[in-house]
């Protein structure tokens, strides 16, 4: 399929995914445009973790396809990592290293080397907000800055897409808005586009452009948070949305090992 500039960021036609008799996405049909920021919303279980690892060519779809920057993911997975930056639920910083060592690592990784390199790094400190504690350990640093880290580790190379898998999971209030308006000024800056998998629909009302809803791995809904309020009715809440288009309700952190814990707990719960 030929991609014209035109052409979604991100697409997927007739995507499936089987675990044995699992069938943990069914026929997702899924358009997503440049420059937003576009929220996959649903109950645990319902496909949005499969979705990425597909999308960020780590797992293999039964049938169907997808494009990523207008490339095959199937393919052409070498082209899509290129052009991709990819926040895991599980924390990827490493907390027995600075930060400035923690994004030293990841630029070597994309292949960053010499002055290039130092460059990105201190611009990448500098969007995290991180300059004046960039000589201490990961480990002492709060859920926000931990993962504002982990935002800039994974765009120093300029990704066009962003992946983030529960971007505020076990994270508190004033350490949630930190890492919403970090992403904001992303976008706004770079006109990249950034795909996250959320619970939590304060996050999803604020942030998002646009979203979609799943629900046993199929495509119940897709929309912006106004448009899809304005279908349940007169003040109806994103929750009042979710409840109204899956058919459950959703269920609603502080320093490095809380953030590890909150984050493996949800990870195994999918």
């Amino acid at each position: 399929m030929e991609h014209s500039p035109a052409s979604p960021t991100i697409e997927t036609q007739s995507l499936s995914k089987t675990f044995g008799n699992t069938r943990a996405l069914d026929s997702l049909n899924l358009q997503v445009p440049g420059a937003c920021i576009f929220g996959l919303l649903g109950p645990n279980g319902a496909g949005k973790s499969t979705v990425i690892k597909i999308l960020t060519t780590l797992l293999q779809a039964t049938s169907g396809s997808a494009w990523v920057a207008g490339f095959d993911v199937a393919s052409q997975p070498v082209e899509v990592r290129k052009r991709i930056g990819y926040v895991p639920q599980m924390l990827s910083a490493d907390g027995g290293l600075t930060a400035t060592e923690n994004l030293r690592l990841s630029a070597c990784l994309y292949g960053l080397r010499g002055t290039e390199r130092d460059a990105r790094v201190q611009e990448a400190l500098r969007f995290a907000g991180l300059e004046s504690v960039a000589g201490h350990l990961v480990k002492t640093y709060s859920g926000g800055m931990i993962r504002s880290l982990e935002v800039a580790q994974a765009t120093l190379h300029r990704p066009e897409v962003l992946f983030l898998d529960e971007p505020t999971i076990g994270l508190d209030p004033v350490a949630r808005r930190s890492v919403w308006e970090r992403l904001l000024e992303l976008k706004a800056d770079t006109g990249m586009t950034i795909l996250i998998t959320t619970h939590d629909m304060e996050e999803a009302d604020y942030l998002c452009d646009q979203l979609a809803i799943l629900h046993q791995g199929q495509l119940a809904v897709v929309g912006t948070p106004t448009d899809l309020k304005d279908r349940v009715g007169p003040e109806a809440s994103l929750s009042d949305v979710f409840l109204a288009f899956s058919g459950v309700e959703l269920e609603q952190g502080g320093h490095y090992q809380e953030v590890r814990e909150a984050r493996s707990v949800a990870t195994r719960l999918g």
